[in-house]
């Protein structure tokens, strides 16, 4: 369904030819009903990926790259094509509801007013739709609920409704924002059992965005490790998180706190950078132990390593799956 091939994105400084790079060489691929995880610290370039893929950049952004929906060039969509991209083929799940939704609109307007306007379905439609999709994703009363205003929903309501406007459409890509981070975990797990469902139903393609390891193995097929603007590993989520074999994706495992024992937090030494600190070596490289000058100046490129990718030299010969229980 989707295909990301040495995606790279920066913005230009005053310095001529010197671009602050965000994104560099990402590559990702997703297929019809699959789910893809993107995990990694703050600034890794998680959601920048996701407003690429959009093409949701500002108008100075320099990108790279190929992205490719259903075998179409996203880069060269013009006006029209994107419109039908974004508005139909895609729906995105942004991480606060309430910066995403208009306070001044009823929540029925909210989840019909595009489809109407975009002459997708009559009003009488576009009502029916938004109630059954309310009632699917466990709103009780949701004739009820399309009268109300955002203020009047709780966090967890608010987000589903998120969840219903992006269906709306019938989209065959989801794009999940962090969408669990301000939900308690008893709202967060009823939300993601949801989306589960529907997404199995509906054989929808996801990528879930989020800084929960444990949440992304669970609702996620496969996992994609972002650091520093690009992707380290990727591979089957129960794997990648079972057995890591990039020195970064170890650190995260291993930086988790235990449930079944007292024992000292382990940390990644160091501060994560930014695409545009990283040198011509490994992005890692600066907090990684297991550096070699062969780190610092060569940049590993994504390879195949046995069932997954990663970018490290030293994949092939570093045992790294005890780490995470460190």
């Amino acid at each position: 369904m989707l295909e990301v091939r040495d995606l790279s994105v920066g913005f230009p400084t005053q310095v001529p030819g010197r671009p602050l790079t965000v994104l560099q060489g990402v590559n990702l691929s997703l297929a019809d009903g699959e789910a893809l995880g993107l995990v990694g610290e703050s600034g890794s370039g998680k959601s920048m990926t996701v407003r690429s893929i959009l093409r949701l950049l500002p108008r100075r952004a320099v990108t790279t790259g190929d992205i490719r929906f259903r075998g179409k060039d996203v880069m060269r969509f013009g006006a029209g094509d994107l419109t039908h991209y974004r508005g139909h083929d895609t729906g995105t799940i942004f991480q606060d509801p309430r910066a995403h939704i208009n306070p001044l609109q009823t929540i029925g307007s909210c989840l019909t007013e595009a489809v109407i306007c975009h002459k997708m379905m009559s009003k009488d439609a576009a009502r029916k739709q938004a109630i059954q999709l309310l009632y699917d994703v466990g709103i009780r009363d949701p004739e009820r609920r399309l009268a109300q205003y955002p203020h009047q929903l709780s966090g967890g309501l608010l987000q589903r409704v998120m969840i219903v406007a992006a269906l709306m459409t019938k989209p065959s890509l989801l794009l999940a924002d962090e969408i669990s981070t301000a939900l308690d975990v008893t709202v967060q797990s009823d939300v993601m059992a949801i989306l589960n469902d529907l997404r199995r139903d509906q054989r929808l393609g996801m990528i879930f965005i989020t800084h929960d390891l444990d949440l992304a193995a669970a609702v996620t097929d496969r996992l994609a490790v972002m650091y520093a603007g690009t992707v380290v590993e990727a591979g089957k989520s129960s794997k990648v998180i079972r057995a890591p074999k990039h020195p970064y994706t170890a650190a995260l495992m291993a930086s988790r706190p235990s449930l079944t024992e007292v024992r000292k937090l382990t940390t990644i030494p160091g501060r994560p950078i930014s695409a545009s600190e990283a040198g011509v070596g490994c992005v890692f490289a600066t907090r990684c132990r297991h550096t070699t000058e062969l780190c610092r100046t060569s940049r590993p490129l994504l390879k195949e390593v046995g069932d997954r990718q990663v970018a490290c030299h030293l994949s092939e010969t570093l045992t790294l799956a005890s780490e995470a229980t460190l």
